[in-house]
């Protein structure tokens, strides 16, 4: 049996026994048992897409309840070196050592806190310290951008998410905690979802220093979003991120502020979702040969992430 499945069915089963949905009463109720269910099948497909099974049991039981927790942040070291740790706010990522971090991860479409920790787990695996990875999440916006198409051509259609974001700001009504209202003071656009706006935040605060953005897929696009919205809040910052952060995308070729000339865009061969999902102007610097857009190693055509990063380390560019 594949330990990721054995890894996503831990991390399920603790999902269940953590009452999701004792909180959502009244008019909150409906949504939020609509948003578990899509919550319970990403969670399947962050088995699909990412190495789920880099996961120990009891991170995958840790994380489970917060598969929802869109813009948080988890800590996430090498493996066996220490447990992951999760922060609700950029002041808890501050205070459980996040001045040390140097890498921010995003993960792909809708992907919960299991994919998001998996996916941290490879680049914490080739870079050999500990990475925060910022939560993708899901919620009703990203429900009505898929039934539009929104979730499989993100590179085309992504505006259609935005103009849905109302609904999880309704949704919310200010009970549940925005992780990047605490620490810098920057300006954010109404649109922007949180895992944008907790990346934004992190890039823009004056006690932690990047030098490093890895996404995937979708999380790509996110990682654009935050760095063009900062380049219009705080030009003198962006030019200062520009000469030493490094960027690499797998699986999507998404602009970037021209302040980032360290851009490493990486495609599988037949990675043909995220072939479609990229800029045709912007040219592959690495193709991963017979590697499709999934980076889950007990599958076959897999992108190997942490091979790939430390192939990159290897001959200095990162």
């Amino acid at each position: 049996m594949y330990r990721s499945l054995a890894t996503l069915r831990k991390a399920s089963a603790a999902r269940a026994l953590s009452a999701p949905l004792a909180d959502a009463v009244g008019p909150r109720l409906f949504p939020e048992a609509v948003l578990e269910g899509v919550r319970q099948r990403n969670a399947f497909l962050d088995w699909l897409f990412y190495d789920v099974g880099s996961l120990t049991d009891s991170e995958a039981r840790d994380v489970s309840p917060w598969l929802a927790a869109e813009g948080a942040i988890l800590i996430v070291p090498p493996s066996g070196v220490q447990p992951l740790t999760r922060c609700a706010s950029i002041d808890a990522f501050i205070d459980a050592g996040g001045t040390s971090i140097r890498t921010i991860v995003v993960a792909g479409v809708g992907s919960s806190a299991l994919g998001s920790a998996a996916l941290a787990r490879n680049v914490a695996d080739a870079m050999d310290v500990p990475v925060a990875a910022v939560v993708s999440g899901y919620g009703l916006a990203d429900v009505a951008a898929e039934a539009l198409g929104g979730f499989f051509w993100f590179g085309g259609i992504n505006s259609v998410r935005h103009s849905f974001e109302w609904l999880d700001r309704l949704r919310e009504s200010g009970l549940i905690a925005d992780p990047s209202t605490s620490g810098a003071a920057i300006v954010t656009s109404p649109t922007q979802s949180k895992d944008t706006r907790t990346v934004q935040a992190l890039l823009a605060h004056p006690a932690l220093s990047f030098e490093l953005l890895v996404g995937h897929s979708k999380g790509n696009l996110v990682l654009s979003e935050a760095l063009f919205t900062l380049e219009q809040a705080d030009g003198a910052r962006v030019r200062e991120l520009g000469d030493r952060l490094r960027i690499v995308t797998l699986s999507a070729k998404i602009t970037m502020p021209r302040a980032f000339r360290l851009v490493v865009d990486v495609l599988g061969q037949f990675d043909g979702f995220g072939t479609f999902n990229s800029r045709a102007a912007i040219p592959t610097d690495v193709v991963v040969p017979n590697a499709g857009h999934h980076t889950n190693t007990e599958l076959p055509w897999h992108l190997p992430v942490a091979s790939v990063l430390r192939e990159l380390r290897e001959h200095g560019v990162l």
